[in-house]
């Protein structure tokens, strides 16, 4: 009896190990090439078992992102990452507002982890206010294959950065300089020249641009499909009257164009990709530059005229004529030349509509 109970634990045992280094494996495998699992949900699927934490250091395949969204000390935290086998193909890095991010960190990964993130693609630094130029020469200096490099509200890097970043990274299809007062037409010209298959760029509350550096940015970055020029009040219709140039423009915020004329919106109709339009607080606008609107972006979804004093019930009809099948989001609040409506008096100008108010 002795030895059959013997038998029988040795028996199960060998069975436990089998589904543990066969079946196991297997799932993975199954699950890493069905699924996509969020970074901090893998984390913690290495604290279950010692066997399951074997096979998930296995697949590399597993670990393309190193997430430290709003981490403290993220960027000690980003060099101890690096150092595991699992992160040496790293494709995507999100620091995004982390703490303890520093320029050492990132001269640091250049000099010992430059093959870990030598196919780096994705790198968003938003938040991370300590980083100067200095930080943003090393960390492009050893990931030249990136596309999409995010560094919003940093108010120390300088139109240095961007001589960097041109120079080291020649990839570059999507670029977030978002509350970067520093930046200044010099960089602009940068981008404008060395990026013309450039998809996305955002330069919000960017002070310091100018009409010269937005022009460089239309005539040569036509293949642009989002530009964001949120509270940037310094353009005027110089540049507005080139945006008839961006034929693949999908994505517009122009919110807070004090200066751009009805004349100006008509170039901008012109674009007739657009899906998405932000003219919040254009107070230049009436009823003759949304109608051009209405005759040329006959795709819209999303249009906002939150705060226009100068348009009317007039456009409100146009739009309707042209727009009915494709708005789902509209904003005429604030608009005192447009009747009050109800949910369901818009609803019979715009059957699709899903979403009445954005600014409140």
């Amino acid at each position: 009896m002795a030895f059959e109970s013997i038998e029988k634990s040795t028996k199960i045992e060998e069975e436990e190990e089998w589904r543990r280094d066969t079946i196991l494996p297997q799932v993975m495998k199954i699950v890493c090439s069905r699924f996509i699992v969020p970074h901090k949900d893998l984390i913690s699927l290495l604290l279950v078992s010692p066997s399951l934490r074997r096979s998930l250091n296995s697949y590399s395949s597993l670990w393309p992102v190193i997430d430290l969204r709003e981490y403290n000390n993220a960027g000690e935290r980003l060099l101890a990452a690096l150092s595991l086998a699992r992160y040496q193909n790293v494709n995507q890095i999100s620091l995004e507002f982390a703490q303890g991010v520093e320029d050492k960190h990132m001269e640091l990964l250049q000099i010992k982890f430059k093959n870990s993130v030598q196919n780096l693609e994705h790198l968003n630094l938003n938040g991370c206010q300590k980083i100067t130029d200095k930080g943003v020469e090393a960390i492009t200096a050893a990931c030249t294959k990136l596309k999409s490099f995010s560094i919003y509200w940093n108010v120390r890097v300088s139109d240095l950065s961007m001589t960097y970043l041109v120079k080291n990274c020649k990839n570059i299809v999507d670029l977030n300089l978002s509350g970067c007062k520093n930046i200044s037409d010099q960089s602009l010209q940068l981008i404008a020249n060395n990026y013309q298959h450039l998809e996305s760029l955002n330069l919000t509350r960017c002070v310091k641009l100018t009409d010269g550096g937005l022009l460089q940015i239309l005539c040569k970055c036509c293949a642009l499909r989002t530009l964001n020029l949120y509270a940037d009040s310094s353009f005027t219709d110089v540049a507005y009257k080139k945006f008839s140039l961006l034929v693949d423009l999908r994505f517009l915020d122009l919110c807070g164009a004090q200066n751009l004329s009805d004349e100006g919106l008509s170039c901008v109709a012109k674009c007739k990709n657009l899906v998405s339009l932000n003219l919040t607080w254009c107070v230049r606008l009436t009823d003759e530059g949304v109608l051009s609107i209405a005759q040329g972006c006959t795709s819209l979804e999303f249009l906002s005229l939150f705060g226009i004093v100068g348009v009317t019930d007039n456009c409100l009809e146009a739009l309707s004529k042209s727009c009915s099948n494709t708005i789902t989001t509209l904003d005429v609040n604030g608009c005192v030349g447009i009747k009050r409506r109800s949910r369901e008096e818009l609803l019979q100008l715009f059957p699709h509509l899903v979403c009445f108010k954005v600014h409140s």
